[in-house]
């Protein structure tokens, strides 16, 4: 198997994809093209122990297996254009490489607010400059923080705000809980006593509809007519996927890169989606396609993705078992954690405290159809342990219908 493979996205995705090629015994050229200067790095600590000041880039920096010691990477360059049907990308420096095979591992970008009002003071959180550009406004004495989005990571950041020393933390969202959509009520109301507890203060059930200020946000303007002030501002408003590099090739980019069982894209053999980016079917729930954005997907991704291309590229089949990961995440914040197994967001409508109590360490089930698809625990290392004691019997849950 000596054809080229390109990889598109030097991410956790893209190295993962290619050490699982060299795995699967593909033997030719992989080069990896990446917009960061940087080699793949995890994200997770740019919201939590990067921002506090406690980790380095060094110490997030992925460690390449021996095996991919020979792959091509293309740093501080981004693939502006796809010919899927001739097998070859366009990037940004003009150059244009052609594949055997296509590795589409780009990702996602933090979604912008579209209202009126200054720029400058606005920060997202995505990449290790975003990271540093915002620890450095938040370090400033007396800082007044605003961050817009009560999600996972727009509540990491609101934890670390506060261990730093900020004046005022206050964290807006138009749902009337924090996390509500992932995590439902239950979750939801446990999470907010705790962060009211430790200084961070709500404004919920509300939109932003601008900011003030002379070129340098200091307020920030509600739909209810709440004015905040703010010398800080974080958007965690959600992701955009980076796909336009994709368009006019056929494929569905509604949410993503559409993926059959296998994560082949638009029904093409030599083409694959790995990472947050791709939507595919988990076989161990439904038919239903939904992107992931969790730490445990673009390992899982790149492992089945790449058996799939190297049997491709070898003129095999791919090994019929579809793909049916069971998603993991955990996130610190304060001094507590949230640890999942599975797809609690699937058993919103029937949520059950399986151990402990929503005042203390808590562990809650998510119920579909009467059967556990997912659990969530909230609490120090007990709570954590628990739900890992859940992970086999959620593995062997048999899938089921939409």
């Amino acid at each position: 198997m000596s054809a080229p493979v390109v990889v598109a996205g030097a991410s956790m995705a893209g190295l993962r994809a290619a050490e699982q090629l060299r795995a699967a015994g593909h033997t030719g050229p992989i080069t990896l093209i990446g917009d960061e200067p940087h080699m793949p790095y995890n994200r997770p600590p740019l919201s939590k122990e990067v921002l506090a000041g406690k980790a380095s880039f060094e110490s997030l920096a992925f460690r390449p297996r021996a095996a991919v010691a020979d792959v091509e990477w293309r740093l501080g360059t981004k693939v502006v254009a796809a010919d899927l049907d001739r097998r070859r990308v366009r990037l940004d420096d003009g150059a244009t490489l052609s594949y055997a095979a296509l590795v589409v591992a780009t990702g996602m970008r933090p979604r912008r607010l579209r209202c009126p009002g200054p720029l400058a003071g606005r920060h997202t959180v995505r990449t290790l400059a975003d990271a540093r550009g915002l620890r450095a406004a938040l370090t400033r004495p007396g800082v007044r923080v605003v961050v817009v989005g009560a999600g996972f990571i727009g509540c990491e950041v609101a934890a670390t705000a506060v261990a730093l020393g900020a004046a005022e933390v206050t964290v807006v969202d138009p749902l009337p809980l924090p996390m509500a959509g992932p995590l439902g009520e239950l979750l939801g109301r446990a999470l907010l006593r705790r962060h009211e507890a430790r200084g961070v203060r709500f404004a919920l059930g509300a939109g932003v509809t601008g900011f003030d200020g002379d070129g340098h946000v200091t307020k920030v303007v509600l739909d209810d007519g709440t004015v905040l002030p703010a010398d800080v501002v974080v958007e965690s408003v959600g992701s955009v996927a980076n796909t336009e590099w994709l368009d006019g090739n056929g494929l569905d980019l509604t949410d993503g890169v559409l993926t059959d069982e296998h994560l082949r894209a638009g029904g093409r053999p030599d083409v694959v989606a790995v990472g947050d980016v791709a939507r595919f079917p988990n076989a161990r729930y439904d038919g239903v396609p939904r992107r992931v954005e969790h730490w445990s997907i673009p390992t899982d991704t790149a492992k089945h993705a790449a058996r799939v291309l190297a049997a491709h590229l070898g003129g095999a089949e791919p090994d019929p078992a579809p793909f049916a990961p069971l998603p993991t995440f955990w996130s610190d914040q304060h001094d507590f954690r949230l640890q999942s197994f599975g797809a609690p967001a699937l058993g919103l409508d029937d949520v059950r405290v399986l151990e402990g109590r929503p005042d203390g360490d808590l562990l809650a089930g998510y119920h579909r159809g009467g059967r556990l698809v997912g659990v969530v625990a909230l609490g120090g290392p007990a709570a954590a342990a628990a739900a890992a004691r859940h992970r086999a019997e959620l593995l062997k849950t048999p899938a089921l219908t939409a």
